[in-house]
């Protein structure tokens, strides 16, 4: 991700399946999200001194004659509960300097570019003591690289500052992972309409991987290289770099994310030494666990055996986990939806490849921890233990202090703690499993039940996510009345057949008195595909901080999942009119996903809509 408060365009892009409404297959509300396989761990094979996978000491340059990465028997499954619980070292040697400083400054200029202090021995050294047993390093290598010019050479003081760090968290007995982290958007060069482009694009990708591979070549399997973070997928097509980009087709940039992943291993491969069968981490499509399960991707073939992991991501539901527009989760379908998404994953560690989720979180708010989550984290490193995946903490220096070297909160320390590889390793598999079970199994059956309507009902309400994802009330086709930010004041209406009805929201009592914009707004009417099928939603009446409203195109009533009736006010996720498109008139020519023109609809302190629910023709 770029620099973020913890991932902020890849936190709207988790929300995008919620809002397709049809059409697109970016349905990516996975988030990122992830997810029982059987394999049995003897306690001897997972003990971490009993691997056989040695590391040079940073005091030293490493010796020639290292010992296989293989860690002799290790599977990439067992590996990933040796990893135990992972923290990322982020917006530190993946933040973008190169933009202020350009090529060739001090290292720490790049650094330090997005508020992060220079890196110490002492603070990856208390990382490993409150409990970390991996460390990710996120990485820009083009803030070394002269790349415009065709010129891919990495600066040999980045490379041995990324390799200081590395020797930290190896000193430390932590396992590492070492990505190509957003690294400014030139990834977007692989969706150029330009076929010249996408070949320096893929030049320049294996020339970057043949020389971190060949720089870090003697240090056995602690290390893991991984072949991207968030950009091996939609954003393949992004213009940060490449102002053409965005010319692959959905099917297209599954194509060249398998592609590009392949031709990850192979370069890695080529290098031989350990790196002939090194531990490498994969990054799903867009790292979105629902896209990733998408049969459309493919993990990579490989000549070593059992030695490749999935990386994915998990901030579902990226309103709780990064933003403030959900403000609690406690419910039963919150539970559910998590403990769902996590065992999706299922289909990889059934074929004996291992898990990492690279990044997880709860952003914390200014006076602390948000509601709940306490609960959040016991139950997503819950379904880690059980399915063994390896948890990797999302960090910028805010859950754990790395100038004090301590988390900041007790509760969550010790959450942590009980979680970490030592604190489980004289647990079989099999107990560990069970255990990890049982609790999720409680939580679920403790958790308290959602608001909403039941199957005889249908309830029309109007889903709403501002333009800074800041406020919402209940997107996605499931009506949830008990997710409205704090001081929304809603208006719902129940359908009792054909007849005008009105829906709204009021946002002069948040905290900032209105919202900004929309990035996402529907009308959605709960059970109404069921319950009054082929009915249509006609809007009469739009007003927005009360002034009449004029739409901008012709919209459309649509449904998802064949339950939920949708209009979409504004959904620009949406690049076809679906085929289930219909109108009362039954003319669907012209019609738009976006009838608001976000660009222009400022600060919303109130949107009123008033329709016609009508039988279609």
């Amino acid at each position: 991700m770029r620099k973020k408060l913890i991932s902020v365009f890849a936190a709207a892009a988790l929300i995008l399946g919620v809002m397709t409404g049809c059409g697109d297959s970016q349905t990516g509300a996975s988030s990122s999200i992830q997810d029982s396989q059987e394999t049995e761990v003897s306690a001897e094979s997972t003990q971490q001194e009993d691997t056989a996978v040695s590391q040079p000491s940073s005091s030293e340059e490493p010796e020639e004659e290292a010992p296989s990465s293989s860690g002799t028997s290790v599977s990439a499954i067992e590996m990933t509960r040796l990893m135990g619980n992972g923290i990322n070292l982020g917006n530190t040697m993946e933040a973008y300097g190169r933009a202020s400083v350009g090529v060739g400054a001090d290292v720490t200029a790049y650094e330090t570019a997005w508020g992060q202090p220079v890196t110490t021995p002492e603070m990856i050294a208390a990382m490993k003591e409150a409990g970390f047993d991996t460390l990710r390093i996120p990485v820009a290598w083009t803030n070394a690289m002269n790349f415009e010019s065709g010129d891919y050479t990495i600066g040999t003081d980045y490379l041995n500052r990324v390799e200081e760090i590395i020797n930290y968290a190896l000193d430390a007995d932590m396992y590492v992972i070492v990505n190509d982290h957003w690294d400014g958007g030139w990834w977007g060069m692989f969706g150029s309409a330009s076929q010249e482009t996408r070949d320096a694009a893929m030049e320049l990708y294996t020339s970057m991987w043949t020389q971190i591979a060949n720089a870090y070549e003697k240090y056995d399997s602690h290390l893991i290289f991984e072949s991207a973070n968030e950009e091996l997928g939609f954003r393949l097509n992004d213009t940060d770099i490449a102002a053409d980009s965005g010319s692959l087709s959905d099917a297209e940039c599954y194509e060249m994310t398998n592609t590009i992943n392949q031709a990850f291993v192979d370069t890695i491969r080529s290098t031989g030494g350990n790196n002939a069968e090194r531990f490498l981490l994969i990054a799903g499509f867009g790292t979105d666990i629902v896209n990733t399960c998408n049969d459309a991707f493919r993990m990579p073939s490989d000549t070593a055996e059992n030695k490749l992991i999935l990386s994915v991501h998990y901030y579902t539901p990226s309103g709780y986990c990064l933003w403030d527009s959900i403000p609690n989760w406690q419910t039963k379908k919150d539970y559910a939806e998590m403990n769902d998404t996590l065992a999706m994953l299922t289909k990889f560690t059934d074929q004996g490849y291992g898990v990492i989720i690279g990044e997880w979180g709860v952003l914390e708010q200014a006076n602390g921890l948000r509601n709940n989550t306490l609960e959040y984290m016991e139950n997503f490193l819950d379904n880690c233990d059980l399915y063994g995946y390896c948890p990797v903490l999302w960090d910028c220096n805010d859950m754990f202090k790395r100038q004090e070297g301590r988390i900041a909160y007790d509760e969550v320390a010790q959450l942590l703690s009980d979680h970490s590889y030592a604190s489980q390793s004289d647990m079989t598999p099999e107990e560990l499993q069970s255990s990890a079970k049982a609790d999720i199994d409680a939580a679920l059956e403790a958790a308290e039940e959602a608001a909403g309507v039941d199957e005889n009902t249908a309830v029309a309400w109007l889903m709403f996510t501002s333009s800074d994802w800041g406020l919402s009330y209940s997107v996605g086709d499931e009506y949830a009345p008990d997710s409205a930010s704090g001081g929304i004041v809603v208006t719902d209406a129940e359908i009792t057949g054909e007849g005008t009805y009105t829906v709204g929201l009021d946002f002069t009592g948040t905290s900032g008195g209105f919202a900004n914009s929309t990035a996402f707004s529907a009308i959605g009417i709960a059970n109404g595909e069921i319950l009054y099928p082929g009915y249509c939603i006609e809007i009469k009446e739009v007003l927005i901080n009360g002034e009449p409203y004029q739409l901008t195109g012709r919209p459309y009533t649509t449904s998802d999942d064949n339950k939920c009736t949708r209009l979409n006010l504004f959904n620009e996720w949406v690049s076809a009119v679906p085929d289930s498109a219909r109108t009362a008139s039954g003319n669907t020519m012209y019609v738009s996903p976006c009838v608001l023109d976000a660009a222009t609809l400022g600060n919303v302190e109130s949107i009123q809509i008033t329709f016609e629910y009508v039988p279609g023709k």
